[in-house]
C-alpha cells in the first residue's frame, strides 16, 4: 500500500535539537573561525537535508493510482498537504541558504565576531523552523491517518460487496476469504472495512465489503463518506449487492431496493463504456424468504449456493489477465 512507508515527520524542536548537537561536535574537532564555519556548515546541512527527506518522502499525488488518491483527498486534503509539504520545502531552501550566506560573512581571523554571526546564523534557522512547526504536525498527523488504510490493491480485480447492515454482506466475505485477519479503520468512519480475498485459476480476487459507506443512501452521507464512495468506483470491477428479503434485517425491502438502485447508479450507469461494472442482486437468507426478484439466491447461514454466487461475482468482474506476447 502506498502510504504505509511513509515515516514519522520529526517535529520542528528535534530536528533543531539533532542540528545544534551535531554542529556542537563539528565545532569541537577545530578551533577558531573554522570551528565556527563547520558549526554552520553542519547544521546547515542537517535541517536542509531532513527537510528535504520529509518532502521526498511522500508520493507524488499526481501521480498515485486514482483510488488512493481520492482516499487520501477524502482523509486528509490532497490540496491542504501539498500546501504544508510546500512549505517544509521551502524551509529546506531557506536553511541551506542561511547556511551558506553567514558563511560567506565570517571574518577571517576573528574568532569572536565569527561566533557572534554563528549565533545569528542559529537564531534565523530557528526562526524557519518554528515557522514550519505547524506544517511538519500536520504531515505527521496525515502520515498516521493514511497508513490506517487497508491494503486494498487496484491492479487487481475486486468484488464491492454492499447492502444495508445485516443483510449478510460481511458473514459472506468472511465465510469465502480470510478477511477476518484482513480489517482496516478508515480515518473518517467509526466503521470497519474488511478486505478478503480469494483466488481462482491462479487470479486473486478481493471482497470489499464497505459498511458505513453503502448502506444507506448518497443524501444520508457526509461529504467526506462520498469522496470515499467515489474512491471506489475506481476500484470496482463488479458490485454484489446483497438483499434481505424476509426484512429479518430491520430494513424493508422496499429501501433495500431503494438503495440498490442508488448503488447501481453509482458503480454501474456512471462508469464509462471501456470500464464497465458487473452488478448482481444476491437473495441472501433465502432459507427464510425468496420473495424478491434477484439474480442469485443463498443463504450465508445454511450454506445454501454460497460459492455459487461466490462464481458468478467472479464473472461478473469479467477480469481477463494480460498474457505475456512474443515480440
Amino acid at each position: 500500500m502506498i502510504f504505509e512507508d511513509l515515516p514519522t515527520t520529526p517535529t520542528s524542536e528535534e530536528l533543531l535539537d539533532k542540528a545544534f548537537s551535531r554542529a556542537a561536535r563539528a565545532g569541537r574537532a577545530k578551533s577558531g573561525v573554522e570551528a565556527q564555519e563547520s558549526m554552520l556548515q553542519t547544521a546547515s546541512n542537517v535541517l536542509s537535508d531532513n527537510l528535504e527527506n520529509v518532502v521526498t518522502a511522500w508520493p507524488d499525488f499526481d501521480e498515485v493510482d486514482p483510488f488512493y488518491r481520492e482516499l487520501a483527498d477524502a482523509a486528509v486534503g490532497v490540496d491542504e498537504a501539498r500546501t504544508h509539504l510546500s512549505e517544509v520545502t521551502w524551509a529546506s531552501r531557506k536553511t541551506k541558504s542561511l547556511g551558506r550566506e553567514y558563511i560567506g560573512r565570517l571574518p577571517r581571523g576573528d574568532a569572536d565576531a565569527a561566533k557572534k554571526l554563528r549565533k545569528q546564523a542559529f537564531a534565523r534557522m530557528g526562526s524557519v523552523m518554528d515557522e514550519i512547526e505547524d506544517d511538519l504536525q500536520f504531515l505527521n498527523e496525515a502520515r498516521d491517518d493514511l497508513k490506517t488504510f487497508p491494503d486494498i490493491r487496484p491492479d487487481e480485480p475486486a468484488i464491492v460487496v454492499a447492502g444495508y447492515p445485516n443483510v449478510g454482506k460481511s458473514s459472506f466475505v468472511n465465510d469465502v476469504t480470510n478477511a477476518r485477519n484482513e480489517i482496516a479503520q478508515y480515518p473518517f468512519t467509526t466503521k470497519a472495512v474488511r478486505v478478503g480475498h480469494v483466488e481462482r485459476d491462479h487470479i486473486r480476487y478481493q471482497l470489499v465489503d464497505t459498511p458505513g459507506l453503502l448502506d444507506r443512501p448518497a443524501d444520508e452521507r457526509n461529504a467526506i463518506e462520498e469522496q470515499a464512495v467515489s474512491a471506489l468506483t475506481h476500484l470496482a470491477d463488479a458490485v454484489l449487492f446483497m438483499v434481505d428479503a424476509s426484512a429479518t434485517c430491520g430494513y424493508p425491502l422496499d429501501d433495500q431496493l431503494a438503495l440498490r438502485d442508488d448503488v447501481r447508479a453509482t458503480f454501474v450507469d456512471a462508469a464509462d463504456g471501456e470500464d464497465d461494472v458487473g452488478f448482481l442482486t444476491v437473495c441472501n437468507k433465502s432459507d427464510k424468504s425468496r420473495d424478491v426478484e434477484a439474480d442469485a439466491y443463498m443463504s450465508v447461514e445454511t450454506g445454501e449456493n454460497v460459492e455459487e454466487v461466490l462464481r458468478a461475482a467472479i464473472d461478473a468482474t469479467g477480469y481477463e489477465p494480460e498474457l505475456p506476447t512474443r515480440d
